[in-house]
């Protein structure tokens, strides 16, 4: 028989607990990563042999040799030293660290819980860790979208491999909230498709901000709520926003991001509307929390573009968009709590 004793339980939760934590973490640097236009400086995989950094000065003057060989070098820093470089090179050595730890604290513990509460109790951890390792390729996808005839890596794998690690931030945090809430189940509910609509849409978002950040669309049209002179971006036609092309245009892919904010907190307000329209006492707090995070979130933005997207703001940025991510998953599951709780 399977042990299921509530030590073991709790020893599950911080465990959760924990990953979360990382995977904020590495989400974060990895936000940095691209600020500091690091994500270029390691130019091979090294699944197993960059676990170390170079502890000599031949291995730095490999790592800097091979980066010599790519366009960003060539083209855009072509008089960066080796001591520049090591600046660089640090942010991605850190961001590709934190996933190993992350696929070695997330395997070997998942085994102990297999082994401790059987697999069909556990069976969700293997989708996450599935998720964790396919997110170590699309980094390596995305890194080698740079290596050859570019200098920065492209937006799509970029938001790729930023949307894989929220959908896996937001696995571990329904499996968190699964266990924390498992005895209890409320009558009360907000219905069904309006805070799934309402997270979709800041997934959406955040597809777009990778769009922003990884064209340094950010950095044009400083100026808040006009582009420019107008609404819409003086540089564009507004038929060219329904054109694919749209999604590789920088000035477009700022509007949309900008409208979509608009968009949430509209979404956002039919939810409140309808919270204290039916009195669903249950649902203020996590409302509250979710307005503020959203507020929060707008001003950040609204900041960084002002500012040219100076680091620390659109570094805060990101991390806003964690917060959000988190309590919009929080108002999900708290309003679907009868779902078949995973332990």
């Amino acid at each position: 028989m399977y042990l299921n004793n509530k030590k073991t339980n709790q020893y599950l939760y911080y465990w959760l607990v924990a990953m979360f934590i990382l995977v904020s973490s590495i989400i974060i640097v990895g936000g940095l990563t691209r600020l500091t236009d690091s994500g270029l400086s390691i130019t091979e995989w090294e699944l197993f042999r960059g676990f170390l950094p170079p502890l000599s000065n031949f291995e730095w003057e490999n790592y800097f040799s091979l980066y010599k060989q790519i366009p960003e070098y060539k083209l855009q820093n072509f008089n960066m030293s080796l001591k520049e470089f090591k600046v660089i090179f640090w942010w991605e050595w850190a961001h590709r660290f934190l996933g190993r730890i992350i696929g070695i604290f997330f395997l070997i513990p998942m085994i102990y819980f297999v082994y401790k509460k059987g697999f069909s109790k556990t069976r969700s951890l293997f989708l996450i860790f599935f998720l964790i390792c396919f997110q170590g390729f699309l980094g390596w996808f995305m890194v080698s979208s740079g290596l050859v005839n570019r200098v920065d890596v492209s937006h799509f794998r970029l938001s790729l491999h930023l949307v894989t690690a929220f959908i896996i931030l937001s696995l571990i945090l329904w499996q968190i909230l699964n266990y924390k809430y498992k005895c209890e189940i409320i009558e009360q509910s907000i219905g069904y498709k309006l805070p799934s609509i309402f997270l979709f849409i800041v997934f959406l978002q955040i597809i777009f901000g990778a769009f922003v950040s990884g064209m340094d669309a950010g950095k044009i049209y400083n100026t808040w709520p006009l582009m420019g002179n107008n609404y819409f971006p003086d540089d564009n036609i507004f038929s060219n926003l329904f054109q694919f092309a749209a999604l590789s245009d920088p000035s477009l892919v700022q509007f949309i991001h900008r409208n979509l904010a608009y968009l949430i907190m509209i979404i956002f307000s039919i939810i409140l509307y309808f919270v204290i329209k039916d009195k669903l006492l249950n649902f203020y707090n996590i409302i509250k929390l979710l307005g503020l995070a959203l507020i929060f979130q707008i001003i950040l933005g609204v900041l960084t573009i002002l500012n040219g997207a100076q680091m620390f703001l659109a570094s805060m940025h990101q991390i806003g968009s964690i917060a959000l991510i988190s309590i919009s998953v929080y108002l999900l599951f708290f309003n679907n709590r009868k779902l078949t709780n995973s332990f």
